[in-house]
């Protein structure tokens, strides 16, 4: 599975690159409040109305409306430029978090609640996709390879690899900060720190012009209709398997969350999703500090039937160690079906539809997330935490199966083989 070539492509190298600086602290500190919405979320609602179904379901118009404008926005990206986009972004969900903190504070009806909500989720500044795209712009990734490459640059795999470490650092930092200040501090400090945070860091990360990829209307392509990315199967495969992933992230926030309130011990929520999410960042930095002789489509097959396999287990456990201990496990089995997953990317979806392709796999895992926070929130109102343990597993098993049928699909383009698709209108021709 794995090389020990010296000098093979690493962190140093990745790290060396020309610029990548430039964006990597802005998009580190703009990424740190998307950890934090959906558990600030479930926590005020859950104190306002007693109800974690209703948390759940506020929660989950929220990750509806994030999937749904997520590719939207990231298409308007790599249009206009990432700033045209995340400027007026910003502005708006500090905006929409702020009026629902409000109404859920005031006691306001949940429709009024499901109002604010969308805003909310359809205005969630996509850093981490812009931060991949940036990436893939700088490393030169325009030409498809051999699946065992994972893209135009062996160091595309270690870029993908580092900003699943970043990603999951947040998910350490942010649910353990949200539920701290929740908790510790006011109801909805959660949320307007996330709101807060995501005003400064978004702005930051928007001046930083030099690095976003060149927009294709100034590259001369304004009057060409381009395919969605979505229209590329392989990415329709990776957007089911990204649900999957995500009904583990929505799953266990609200089970962790209702397993801590039954033990009578709210705060442990934040520690235990936080070994989850310690899980999956170590996984993230030994997936790319090692030099692979398996391609990303085999890592990815591999790392998600164990995720589901681990994911099995945890409707049974009831202790506070052991859940922490299988939490851990089933946190080391995402990164290998994330990373692999976001490599793939860059070797199925052509330059101009980058940004709209990890769009719509951050927007998959947030639809995985809101349908799993409500499931999950229902289950553990009529039942248990144990039954919203059960989210997870059902979710990834449908998915596993799913990728499995159709993994074929995952088979990076042929070079050079495009196929025309209408006036202006060109799509890449996968390989099965």
């Amino acid at each position: 599975m794995a090389s020990t070539v010296k000098n093979r492509p690493g962190y140093g190298q990745l790290l060396r690159t020309p610029g990548a600086w430039t964006f990597l602290l802005p998009g580190f500190l703009a990424r740190q409040p998307f950890a934090m919405l959906t558990i600030g979320i479930v926590l005020l609602v859950q104190h306002t109305t007693g109800s974690y179904g209703s948390a759940g379901v506020v929660a989950a118009v929220t990750g509806v409306s994030m999937a749904l404008f997520a590719p939207q926005s990231g298409k308007l990206a790599d249009r206009f430029g990432q700033r045209a986009v995340l400027v007026p972004g910003v502005l708006l969900h500090t905006a929409s978090v702020s009026a629902l903190t409000a109404l859920a504070l005031s006691g306001a009806p949940m429709w009024a609640l499901f109002a604010a909500a969308v805003p909310t989720g359809a205005s969630v500044p996509q850093i981490g996709p812009m931060v991949r795209a940036r990436w893939a712009a700088k490393l030169g990734g325009g030409t498809s390879q051999a699946e065992g490459s994972g893209g135009g640059s062996p160091l595309m795999t270690t870029a993908a690899a580092f900003e699943s470490v970043t990603d999951e650092f947040t998910f350490v930092v942010g649910p353990v900060l949200a539920t701290a200040l929740s908790t510790g501090v006011h109801p909805a400090g959660g949320l307007i720190a996330e709101a807060m945070l995501t005003l400064a860091g978004g702005l930051f990360f928007a001046a930083q012009r030099g690095t976003q990829p060149q927009p294709s209307r100034a590259a001369g392509h304004a009057r060409v209709e381009h395919a969605s990315a979505l229209s590329i199967p392989g990415v329709r495969v990776l957007a089911v398997a990204f649900l999957g992933i995500g009904s583990v992230f929505g799953g266990m926030q609200v089970a962790l969350t209702a397993f801590s309130e039954e033990i009578g011990n709210p705060g442990a929520n934040g520690l235990l999703y936080g070994i989850f999410a310690a899980g999956n960042m170590l996984a993230g930095i030994a997936c790319g500090a090692i030099a692979w002789k398996s391609g990303p489509r085999r890592r990815m097959v591999l790392g998600y039937a164990g995720l589901t396999l681990a994911a099995s287990a945890l409707w049974a456990v009831h202790s506070v160690a052991l859940l922490a201990g299988l939490g851990l496990l089933v946190g080391l089995c995402i990164a290998p079906a994330l990373i692999g997953g976001y490599t793939l990317v860059e070797s199925l979806v052509p330059a101009s539809a980058r940004t709209e392709a990890f769009t719509w796999l951050t927007g998959a895992v947030a639809l995985g997330q809101a349908a799993a926070v409500t499931v999950a929130g229902q289950l553990a109102d009529e039942h248990s935490a144990s039954a919203a343990f059960v989210v997870p597993l059902v979710g990834t098993a449908l998915a596993l199966v799913t990728l499995l049928a159709l993994r074929s699909r995952l088979s990076p383009r042929a070079p050079g083989r495009i196929a025309a698709r209408g006036m202006g209108h060109r799509v890449p021709v996968t390989v099965d």
